[in-house]
């Protein structure tokens, strides 16, 4: 439908409607269903018909819903509906902001969200092949209650749209209704909306009586039955809001796994229609796809995951975790229990591993924060691994500082790092230090107070105690001299350990300390 031939002349979308039953301060048509502002899933079916023009109609909540539509589609008209009620009196202002069209008019309402553009574009050249006046979109349903109901003349075509509340008992038994789904010729929606009226049980402008206007002049209406009843409904309170949001991520989900996805449970997985998925990618339970996420081929995302805005690089594997504004290299793996806050940039092949938290940090290929640390406002090179237990102390207060950490650095456990501060490429820290000046390249950075054993503490201070029947029956037999030998400082070299990095030092010209033996751990 994109040819200057088929596109509709306009396109007018009523979205001016408090929605009361909805029982809600954001207006009806803001309430997101999959991840969009239901209007956002009018306007999208529009833009596929390519119209020359496209106008949405406000009236409750003007400000607020106007602001939406400009980001959703800052080409959009907004037409605001003044104060005479009724969709025919929203559709007149609309005809009066776009001036002298002609050609189709689509109209359709602003809470369908299910509708698409494939359905509005086949009701279109149903239109224009017959050569119709008017083309209604309708339905069959088991329960019509509500509903406007479409009157057939003898010919088949629609005499009238008639609302429930004026309609007959005869009329009130049929079941094919109407959808506030239309295509009307531009003339004569213009004549027939200038000689509508309010005499009805509404008191309100009917755009269904233009039909019965067109059918007057002589000219053809019909209409089109889709037998998708759900692509059709719209939403009036909380509990349509839910069925219509379950069957819009039935129909993603459906669609991702007919495109090579797999989603190991559809019924715990949950997946916005702006979200884009490559073949081969795995979800599994539990998880949860929000806002622009993007997922490589061959990642696996979940169990118990879910991802806000966040890109996922080829081959990734994400675990039990929360991201928003993240992005995560091909080949890495972050979880299980870590929290992506804005900003984080893992690089290929890295690691955040178990209750790691991250913000605004960059950490480079290959490099790891495999456990238990915070790393915000931060840099960290390539090849790096920071200890367990470690933080980015990055705020002094008043402002954020940040902190760089080099390439192939190994930082000890347990170590905080007092930003601003830069441990240089190939650097080490020692467990439990305090880093609060520069480490340059190549040194063992060590911040941390000398231990000292006070002997005999726990005999006379917790006597008594099962700790000091162990010390007793530690010591018993033992020389005191060889006690007390066991606890002075020795001379010993530094070891690495499996968390990161490392003892400290083995030598006072390593670090200013007397010479003895520091462990790591």
């Amino acid at each position: 439908m994109s040819t200057e031939t088929h596109r509709p002349a306009a396109v007018v979308v009523l979205a001016a409607g408090q929605g009361t039953r909805m029982r809600s301060r954001l207006p009806k048509i803001l309430h997101p269903v999959g991840g969009r502002p239901m209007v956002g899933h009018a306007i999208a079916a529009a833009r596929e018909l390519d119209p020359a023009e496209l106008a949405v109609v406000v009236r409750h909540e003007r400000d607020l819903v106007a602001a939406a539509i400009a980001e959703l589609d800052p080409a959009a008209r907004v037409v605001d509906q003044d104060e005479i009620p009724g969709t025919g009196r929203a559709v007149e202002c609309a005809m009066e902001a776009l001036g002298e069209i002609d050609g189709a008019v689509v109209v359709l309402a602003g809470d369908v969200p299910l509708l698409d553009g494939g359905t509005l574009g086949r009701m279109l050249a149903a239109h224009r092949s017959a050569g119709d006046a008017v083309t209604i979109l309708s339905t069959h349903v088991a329960d019509a209650t509500g509903y406007g109901r479409i009157v057939r003349g003898a010919d088949g075509q629609v005499e009238a749209i008639v609302e429930h509340k004026d309609a007959t008992p005869e009329q009130l038994a049929v079941r094919e209704i109407n959808t506030s789904t239309y295509v009307f010729d531009a003339g004569t929606l213009r004549r027939g909306l200038a000689s509508l009226d309010r005499a009805n049980a509404q008191g309100e402008v009917y755009l269904t009586d233009v039909v019965a206007f067109a059918r007057k002049e002589g000219g053809a209406v019909r209409a089109m039955v889709t037998d998708d009843a759900m692509s059709v409904e719209g939403v009036n309170d909380r509990v349509q809001l839910a069925a219509l949001g379950a069957e819009m991520n039935r129909r993603t989900l459906e669609s991702w796994m007919r495109a090579g996805v797999t989603v190991v449970d559809p019924a715990t997985t949950w997946v916005d229609v702006d979200v884009e998925l490559a073949p081969d990618v795995t979800i599994l339970p539990g998880t949860q796809l929000h806002g622009a996420t993007r997922v490589g081929e061959g990642a696996t995302i979940g169990p118990d995951t879910t991802l806000r805005d966040t890109e996922v690089h080829d081959g990734a594997s994400v675990v039990r975790t929360h991201a928003e504004l993240a992005v995560i290299g091909a080949g890495a793996s972050v979880g299980p229990f870590s929290y992506l806050r804005p900003g984080t940039v893992l690089g290929p092949e890295g690691k955040i591993g178990g209750f790691v938290e991250t913000k605004n940090a960059t950490i480079g290929e290959g490099a790891k924060v495999p456990h238990l640390s915070y790393v915000g406002d931060a840099e960290i090179g390539d090849h790096t691994n920071i200890g367990a237990a470690s933080v980015t102390v990055n705020y002094d207060g008043v402002h954020k500082h940040r902190t760089v950490i080099g390439a192939h650095a190994r930082t000890g456990a347990d170590n905080m790092f007092v930003a601003p501060v830069t441990v240089g490429d190939g650097a080490y820290t020692a467990a439990g230090s305090v880093i609060v000046r520069d480490v340059p390249p190549g040194a063992l950075g060590v911040g941390r107070a000398e231990q000292r054993n006070i002997k005999g503490w726990v005999a006379r201070r917790r006597p008594g105690t099962a700790a000091a029947e162990a010390a007793a029956a530690a010591t018993e037999g033992v020389p005191v001299d060889a006690v007390a030998q066991s606890a002075a400082p020795a001379d010993a070299e530094g070891t690495t350990t499996d968390h990161g990095t490392t003892s400290d030092v083995g030598h006072p010209a390593d670090a200013g300390h007397p010479d003895q033996e520091r462990k790591a751990h």
